[in-house]
């Protein structure tokens, strides 16, 4: 199958560590962090609601992942002068441009999520009769 969308973009040194490619995907290809700016997409939000939208995300895992998105310029923390300390996330403009990306793969996953669930029992089945072999 011809990928006609890309045909036109020089193919990326993939196997150097300065390649743009790589350096993103260090970043974002770890599933909180696609879930996290993905969340964020929807609006502003503080720390507590984004661990209770975010369904088996840990304390640990949603400040690591706040931080590194923060550091690396698509996500911005304000802190509000209040007591208890009001803290609020939102993605940055450079944010927002990474969600016209992340939209197919999340609409992608929709439309295909029961033909990977089968394969993945199909493969896992053929495992367990192979290990009991």
């Amino acid at each position: 199958m011809v990928r006609k969308d890309i045909n036109n973009i020089p193919e990326p040194e993939i196997f150097t560590l300065e390649c743009p490619i790589q350096q993103v995907l260090d970043i974002i290809c770890n599933k909180w962090s696609v879930i996290i700016l993905y969340c964020l997409s929807y609006g502003t939000k503080r720390y507590n609601q984004l661990q209770k939208q975010i369904e088996g995300i840990s304390q640990k895992m949603l400040t690591q992942s706040l931080r590194n998105l923060e550091r690396h310029g698509l996500v911005e923390r304000r802190v509000y002068p209040a007591v208890p300390p009001r803290v609020e996330y939102s993605l940055t403009s450079l944010g927002e441009t990474l969600i016209e990306p992340l939209a197919p793969l999340a609409q992608w996953s929709q439309i295909h999520i029961s033909e990977v669930k089968a394969a993945r029992d199909r493969y896992d089945n053929l495992e367990s009769i192979t290990d009991n072999e």
